[in-house]
């Protein structure tokens, strides 16, 4: 077996105490998808560096777009996408829309990926 190779078991027991107790925790399907999507806006480098920066401060698409280098236009396509998965939530100030994050979990979650791929 190589490095690379998850180790299986080579035996037919099943245990089927630890089976059924999983499998009446397992979450709703409508909540793995819907837990799916959440990770699929995440894996994206722009959407989380947008994630980093309203982290620290909310910000405006002009200035996400100028920190970042990119056009306004790029930066409110994933803009749009995290609000769609309620990453981000907006609020308008006369003509200027602030970007935040939805909320804490959203700072939670970002914070514990990054202390995951720190940790070796």
């Amino acid at each position: 077996m190589n490095n690379n190779e998850a180790p299986k078991c080579d035996c037919a027991v099943i245990h089927e105490d630890v089976v059924n107790r999983v499998k009446g925790e397992m979450p709703e399907e409508e909540q793995l998808y819907d837990l799916s999507e959440l990770f699929k806006s995440i894996s994206d480098q722009t959407r989380l560096k947008i994630l980093f920066a309203l982290s620290k401060n909310e910000m405006c698409v002009c200035d996400i777009a100028a920190l970042l280098g990119m056009s306004q236009s790029a930066i409110s396509h994933q803009l749009r996408v995290l609000r769609n998965v309620r990453l981000v939530k907006h609020q308008k100030e006369g003509k200027v829309v602030y970007y935040t994050l939805d909320d804490d979990h959203v700072n939670a979650i970002f914070k514990q990926g990054l202390d995951h791929v720190a940790h070796r």
